[in-house]
């Protein structure tokens, strides 16, 4: 087990079966914007990152984790306890596809850092756990977009991160599952680099009509980080 104190002043415990805390999840929960006292799902929680680092940014969020894995669901639950979140962090262990795991249209928000490769990607890992966590093993993206569906209200949003490579096959999901691509936005280590990044808001039901945010650039060329930076790693001045 290892633990690592989180740039918001969090402390998370996880194992090397799932992957330590990333920019991924710090740029997501920058990107995502609950409404006050918004019923969150972080659906494949994993040790509770996402969860943790919305909780603590916005104090009035309720989030309920889905985790198909016990041993991330177990560290998800300790994270929370350890953070003192006054039941405000809950974790269903389960795979978020059953139908009856939580109540269909219970949510006003839902948010997702999922696996960003196909299985026949070549990108599998040996380690079961890290392999589930990394590729669509358990949950492919259409399916993880139709989960976000039935469990959000209509006009609930859907706040997820992934590959650019991805997109268009994320757009054609959200879509087909009645979510409306709203916000776009691309995340780059350098103005010069090329995006490794995106950030996709999707709202369920909502109307056509797609605003592309201004990059996210995360350093300058000195190697300093950016204002982007220093507020997404809580380093501001």
């Amino acid at each position: 087990m290892m633990t690592e104190q989180l740039p918001n002043g969090v402390t998370l415990t996880w194992s090397g079966a799932q992957f330590r805390p990333s920019t991924d999840s710090m740029v997501l929960a920058d990107f995502a914007a609950p409404a006050k006292n918004a019923r969150v799902c972080d659906l494949g929680c994993g040790c509770g990152t996402l969860a943790l680092l919305l909780l603590a940014e916005h104090p009035d969020l309720c989030v309920t984790g889905v985790e198909i894995q016990p041993d991330a669901a177990a560290l998800a639950r300790e994270n929370a306890a350890q953070a003192a979140l006054g039941g405000r962090f809950t974790v269903v262990e389960g795979d978020l596809r059953d139908s009856v795991l939580l109540r269909a249209g219970s949510f006003d928000c839902a948010v997702s850092n999922p696996p960003y490769y196909p299985l026949a990607s070549g990108y599998a890992a040996q380690d079961a756990a890290l392999r589930a966590a990394r590729t669509e093993e358990h949950c492919s993206l259409f399916e993880l977009c139709r989960a976000a569906s039935r469990l959000l209200r209509t006009g609930g949003r859907f706040f997820l991160v992934h590959k650019p490579e991805r997109l268009a096959d994320l757009i054609c999901c959200l879509r087909e599952c009645a979510l409306e691509p709203k916000r776009l936005q691309l995340v780059r280590h350098r103005a010069d680099a090329a995006a490794n990044l995106v950030l996709l808001e999707a709202v369920r039901g909502g109307s056509p009509g797609l605003r592309l945010a201004p990059d996210c650039i995360l350093y300058a060329p000195d190697g300093a980080l950016t204002p982007d930076g220093r507020r997404i790693y809580h380093q501001e001045d």
